[in-house]
This record gives structure tokens, C-alpha cells and sequence, in this order.
């Protein structure tokens, strides 16, 4: 069956139209309380990004869910992994993110968790919309829930996040800039980083409910960037709105995305002898980052988009490190959803037990240019089937020959086209074939 809410993560799209409203909210927590209440325990974790509507949605949910016989426990401002980390420990029936991550503070969203701290089964989704065509119907007074509030929650994933960084290493002499997007990770990231001893420079720290994600973070790495430079800064690291992705620069600002940060981290489990099979990478991964590993003996499998589906394939094949270009980062040997502290932490443990700088460590991998433009679109027309679209696809990839590849694709998440182009050719070649298309997408 195909799904009419749920997209790639969750339900996503601007505050006060379509499915982010008060009463959708309402419906849904309800809807979701009726599968998910079915067995466990009953407590439902809620967490958000600081974003201005996420009380609203959070007093949606909660009166959703305690009208379906459930508890919700409110945690307050927390990244989407604290959240699937922590449904985990506190044996929750399941978690509740209300993020849009990258997106700008008008849009958010809403995800879930199951009790194993993993994305929501796609039967679960499907079995949550058959429930919101129903009447809602409250259960007994004397079943409904109650709802509480959790104060020591950060205190709590801080010290799991320090714990997967070996004690053997600090980062004591290091002064790292650290981005925060105004986002989720504002009050935990800092503290984590400063806590195992480096100097802590922080951005993206003032949250307003407006300014997440604008122009910081790990989606605009041009402020972190400079910054590390003017700093003198050995690194910095950079989070998006719910602390999923993570984004480095080096000390001469040059940024690494998710597909170097995958290379560091395989190669140092490699290492280290912590390996398990290989890697997982998406179609959007960059052709550079498949021939690195391929050098050094490591296999390399491609998911579709999203990290939910990287992590599935990462289940398929029993391996344990997978990440997206855009920055998600899974290491499932220490928690089943892309994490961006955790993840940034482990290429830090691997510049200390290697005693290289990030900028040494990334030289392993030479990328191929690649173009990503975004198009919107109306979500009535479908570039894929258009016959002039796929025309100019098909010549440009014959142009290619097998030097390159072309990659087209609804976004998940919001209402654009992405194409891509990826060549060994110089930049501003790459760049024409990838705006050959995109002009076909625009008319």
C-alpha cells in the first residue's frame, strides 16, 4: 500500500498547512497511541528542536496520546538520536521527535521511534494511517494517560555520548569550533566536546525559535568554516537543527561532508581491527569515496536515500558503519540511527589513536566533482516522467560514457527535484551538464 502521510522521515511540511497543524497533530497522537499502546509499557518519549511551533505540536501530541491510554514524557529541547538512545533505556513503548532537522524554523515535522530506538516498520506507518480515518474515540477516564516531565534527560545522553569515546583519549590541547545550528544539540554538544577536554569555541548557541539552521550550521558551513580559520582552530564540527547530521572543517577550512567522515571512520575501524564487513553509502555518495575504501579492502554497498534506508541495508549485510553525503552518520555498533555528536566523536578518536590532523586524515579519498542543483516543483508534475527530461538525461549520460553518472530524484522531505552529476571532468563541465537538466526540469 502506499502511504499518504508518512514521506522519507517522518511527516514533514509548513507549519499551519496540510498535515502540520494542531488538529493533524492531535489525530496522529492518538492514532499512533492506539498501535503503539498495544504492548509495552506505555510511555511514549517526546522530544523537539527549538523551533517555535514545536510547543504547539508537543501539546497536540500530548493530548493525542493521553486520550489513546498512553504517557507521554516530556524532554524538552533534544537531538532526534537522544531521543531513539534514550526510548531505549527508559524502556519506552516508543519515541517522538518534532523536527524539521535542516529545514528553516517555518517548517517542522514528526517522527518516530520504536521501542528499539529504530525508525518506525513501514507496517507501523501504515497500520498509524488506517487509525487517523477513524472517529477519535477516548478510552475510559480511568485509562487515560498522564503526562510527565523528565528534567535530567540532557545530563543523561551527554554522559552516553562521552562514553563512546575511548578513555584512553582526551582532547585535551585541541581548540575546536563547535556549530549548533540553534539547534537541538545547543545545551549537549559544547558541553560533551569541553567535558573531554578540548577548548570549546561555540556557535549557534542562542536559540530563538526562529534562527535554527539559518546560516550556521552544518547545512551553511560558510560561517564555521571561516570561523575555524580566524580562530586558529585545530577543527570544527557542525550539526544541523536536530543533531542527526554532522559536517567537519579542517584547520584550513576546508569542509568534509559524510562521505570523508564515513572513509575516516571505516578506515580507523579497519585499523583498530573493529571492521565489520564493510560500508554503506547512498546513490548520492560520491564515486571517490567507493574507490577509496575499494583500495583499502573494504566493501562498499549503495542504499537509496535516506538513513533509514542505509541503516536497513546495514542490517541486511551485518555490517556496522553507513552514512549519507548530506552528513547522517550511522555507527550501529554503538547506536541504531545517525548521530551526529557520536559520529563526530569517532573520527576525533580516530585523529587521536592515528595522531593525525583531520586535514591528513581526509587525503585518503579524491571525490569526483559533483553537482547537486534542487529545483522546486509542483508536487502535480512529475519531472521522472517527463519524455524531454529523460531525453536530456539519457544524452548526458551518453556524454559521460563510464567517467561519470546522473542521479535524478524527488526529495523526500520537502517539495524539490534533485539532480545530480558526477564526472571526472573539471567542475564548471560538470556543473553545464547538471544545469543542461535542470533547465528541462524548470520548463
Amino acid at each position: 500500500m502506499k502511504k499518504r502521510y508518512f514521506g522519507t522521515d517522518g511527516i514533514r511540511g509548513k507549519v499551519g498547512e496540510s498535515l502540520i497543524t494542531p488538529e493533524f497533530a492531535l489525530k496522529l497522537g492518538w492514532a499512533a497511541g492506539r498501535v503503539l499502546a498495544k504492548s509495552g509499557s506505555k510511555k511514549v518519549l517526546i522530544g523537539k528542536d527549538p523551533r517555535i511551533s514545536g510547543y504547539m505540536l508537543e501539546a497536540a501530541l500530548q493530548a493525542g496520546l493521553t486520550a489513546a491510554g498512553l504517557r507521554p514524557v516530556l524532554m524538552g529541547p533534544m537531538p532526534t538520536p537522544a531521543i531513539a538512545y534514550l526510548t531505549r533505556t527508559f524502556r519506552a513503548t516508543a519515541g517522538i521527535v518534532i523536527s524539521a532537522s535542516h529545514n528553516p524554523f517555518y517548517d517542522n515535522g514528526i517522527k518516530f521511534f520504536s521501542d528499539e530506538g529504530i525508525k518506525l516498520s513501514e507496517q507501523n506507518e501504515l497500520d498509524i494511517e488506517a487509525e487517523i480515518d477513524k472517529p477519535l474515540i477516548c478510552v475510559d477516564s480511568s485509562e487515560l494517560g498522564k503526562a510527565y516531565r523528565i528534567n535530567d534527560a540532557a545530563g543523561r545522553y551527554i554522559e552516553f555520548c562521552k562514553s563512546t569515546f575511548p578513555s584512553k583519549y582526551d582532547l585535551s590541547g585541541l581548540k575546536i569550533v563547535v556549530d549548533c545550528a540553534h539547534g537541538a544539540t545547543y545545551h549537549i554538544a559544547p558541553m560533551v566536546i569541553s567535558e573531554l577536554g578540548a577548548d570549546v569555541i561555540a556557535m549557534g548557541v542562542e536559540p530563538d525559535g526562529l534562527n535554527i539552521n539559518l546560516n550556521c550550521g552544518a547545512t551553511s558551513m560558510q560561517a564555521v568554516s571561516e570561523r575555524v580559520v580566524a580562530e586558529q582552530a585545530d577543527f570544527g564540527i557542525a550539526f544541523d537543527g536536530d543533531g542527526d547530521r554532522v559536517m567537519m572543517v579542517d584547520h584550513t577550512g576546508y569542509v568534509l561532508d559524510g562521505d570523508e567522515l564515513l572513509y575516516i571512520i571505516a578506515r580507523d575501524k579497519l585499523r583498530t581491527g573493529k571492521l565489520k564487513g564493510g560500508a554503506v553509502g547512498t546513490t548520492m555518495s560520491n564515486l571517490g569515496l567507493e574507490q577509496a575504501l575499494k583500495t583499502l579492502g573494504i566493501p562498499f554497498d549503495r542504499s537509496d536515500v535516506g538513513d533509514k534506508h542505509v541503516m536497513e541495508l546495514m542490517v541486511k549485510n551485518d555490517w556496522c558503519i553507513g552514512a549519507e553525503n548530506s552528513g547522517h552518520v550511522i555507527c550501529s555498533d554503538l547506536l541504531p540511527t545517525g548521530d551526529g555528536i557520536v559520529s563526530g566523536l569517532q573520527v576525533m578518536s580516530a585523529m587521536c589513536g592515528s595522531r593525525m590532523t583531520l586535514n591528513e586524515l581526509r587525503q585518503g579519498i579524491k571525490k569526483y566533482p559533483q553537482i547537486l542543483l534542487n529545483i522546486r516543483f509542483n508536487n502535480e508534475i512529475d519531472p521522472l516522467q517527463d519524455e524531454e527530461v529523460l531525453a536530456e538525461v539519457k544524452a548526458v549520460e551518453a556524454l559521460l560514457e563510464d567517467k561519470g553518472r546522473v542521479l535524478i530524484r524527488k526529495s523526500g522531505t520537502e517539495p524539490v527535484f534533485r539532480v545530480m552529476v558526477e564526472a571526472d571532468e573539471k567542475s564548471e563541465v560538470v556543473q553545464a551538464y547538471a544545469q543542461q537538466i535542470a533547465d528541462k526540469v524548470k520548463a
